[in-house]
């Protein structure tokens, strides 16, 4: 194990080059003539229906593209029309009428109308439903379609938050008649149609008929090495790289005038997630002592070359009902041991098993390191992403992992026992209950900020920082989010000057 306080900002752990793979001649050619763009990805998706499965990367590539919700959220966060034109909302905020977009069709020829609407979050609140926002859905009491363009939907309570959940890609909506396929075959009503998939390689999308957007196709690549995939934008194989290189490059990317740079904020917390009734971290203390051990400041310097910002609860520093509590656990290795001394939790192993991207496999190595000055062997395993959400997602097979939890207003996952990192607190359930169904912004902030203190206090998870959004892209590319209020490419954006 090496040294982690000798690791300097030039002495990143990056992995071997990784020469990117050569591109047919049809996709060459299209990048030439300027109608097509080739983007890169670390992670490949374990399917592209990101109604049913929790993979960000799903909607990375199908969401706003593919298909499209009722809203959309824009760059900024807030929330405009997309296949609504535009609704109403009683004033207790528990009926929801929308008018709808007439003459819509799926990418299969089928009409877009209400009973869509109605079909697509009846399946998501059903009993076999697997979707991540289920609980939106099931908040629904009754769906209404007096016409083909009406929907009025009537809430069980009031949800402050609901038109912001209605622009999130677990509320697409989907014709029943390629409902069950999607995953492999998706349809939809977006800009882009699905091309073809390439597995362990890419997916590509093509602009559907009638569509007015600028680029005819649109390649996502998955590369997990950064090195990788470095070399293949240097190399002119891949035109931008909306999120996943880390911080080490910018510097390079932006001396260089072939390519711009941008740095803006997301939703991302990243943090060692911990599995709270395993033997030894079901102790608070034990929780507690691996907050004092790790260095968030050493982190960001060491991983991600400054780029992110230190947090101390599962909360955006940009959201006004923030609380910085980065001073609660500060680095102290002496309070670190004492606790684990007082736990009965001396020279204790744990497993550390790390996702594929570059962030989560370097900090894995310090945090390991830094757990190791207190007395704590942590095992690395190094899993691709679909192990990990079999192992460690789905079942609950971990002691550590490291991951940034990147889907906006996720802190409702804490009132959720069976999560993965199983905690359960009535405290933070009644806060995060307050929160989702006051419509006062006074007591809506007061219990937001209440729970950040509460999961903080129960150290449930180490937080480390906020995930920045570094993008880089060929000069010529524009369209490209700055910042990430979710996670999703707006291909309809891109074009070429």
């Amino acid at each position: 194990m090496f040294n982690w306080k000798q690791l300097g900002t030039g002495a990143l752990l990056i992995g071997a080059l990784a020469l990117p793979q050569a591109f047919g001649a049809d996709q060459a050619a299209a990048q030439a003539r300027k109608d097509a763009a080739v983007l890169a990805m670390v992670l490949e998706p374990p399917g592209l229906d990101p109604t049913v499965a929790p993979a960000a990367a799903i909607g990375e590539i199908t969401h706003i593209n593919i298909f499209q919700g009722l809203i959309r959220i824009l760059e900024n966060g807030q929330v405009a029309p997309l296949l609504a034109t535009s609704w109403t909302i009683s004033p207790d905020q528990t009926e929801f009428t929308f008018k709808l977009k007439t003459g819509v069709k799926f990418h299969d020829g089928t009409d877009f109308d209400s009973a869509d609407v109605k079909s697509s979050f009846e399946a998501y609140a059903g009993e076999k439903s697997t979707n991540k926002r289920k609980a939106v859905f099931t908040n629904i009491a009754s769906i209404e379609t007096p016409d083909a363009a009406t929907v009025k939907l009537k809430l069980k309570k009031a949800d402050p938050t609901f038109l912001f959940s209605l622009g999130e890609n677990t509320a697409v909506i989907t014709g029943p008649e390629s409902r069950a396929t999607n995953a492999t075959n998706p349809v939809g009503t977006g800009p882009y149609k699905f091309g073809k998939w390439v597995k362990g390689d890419s997916v590509m999308l093509e602009a559907a008929p009638g569509s007015d957007v600028k680029l005819k196709s649109v390649t996502f690549r998955f590369i997990s090495d950064p090195a990788a995939m470095v070399a293949a934008l240097l190399a002119g194989d891949v035109d931008g790289v909306p999120i996943g290189l880390t911080g080490e490059n910018v510097p390079q990317f932006e001396k260089d005038k072939r390519f711009t740079v941008t740095v803006g904020s997301t939703e991302g917390e990243t943090m060692v997630s911990t599995n709270n009734k395993r033997p030894y971290l079901s102790d608070v203390r034990v929780r507690r002592a691996l907050a004092h051990a790790i260095d968030r400041k050493a982190i960001i310097e060491g991983v991600n070359f400054g780029y992110g910002k230190p947090i101390g609860s599962h909360f955006p520093p940009h959201d006004p009902a923030y609380v910085d509590l980065t001073g609660k656990y500060p680095y102290d290795v002496a309070k670190a041991k004492a606790l684990l001394k007082e736990a009965g939790a001396e020279k204790i192993e744990l497993t550390l098993k790390l996702p594929p991207p570059a962030y989560a496999r370097r900090s894995g190595e310090l945090v390991a390191a830094m757990l190791a000055d207190v007395g704590i062997t942590a095992k690395i395993e190094n899993l691709e992403w679909a192990q990990w959400l079999d192992v460690v997602f789905k079942n609950f097979n971990y002691d550590l992992t490291i991951i940034s939890h990147v889907e906006p207003n996720d802190y409702v996952k804490y009132a959720e026992p069976n999560y993965y990192w199983q905690y359960d607190s009535a405290a933070t359930q009644g806060f995060i209950n307050t929160a989702n169904s006051t419509l006062d912004p006074a007591v809506r902030t007061k219990a937001l900020q209440d729970m950040q203190r509460q999961i903080a206090e129960d150290s449930v998870n180490v937080f480390l920082y906020n995930l920045p959004r570094i993008t880089v892209a060929k000069a010529g590319l524009k369209g490209l989010w700055v910042n990430a209020p979710i996670f999703v490419n707006d291909l309809a954006a891109l074009s070429w000057q």
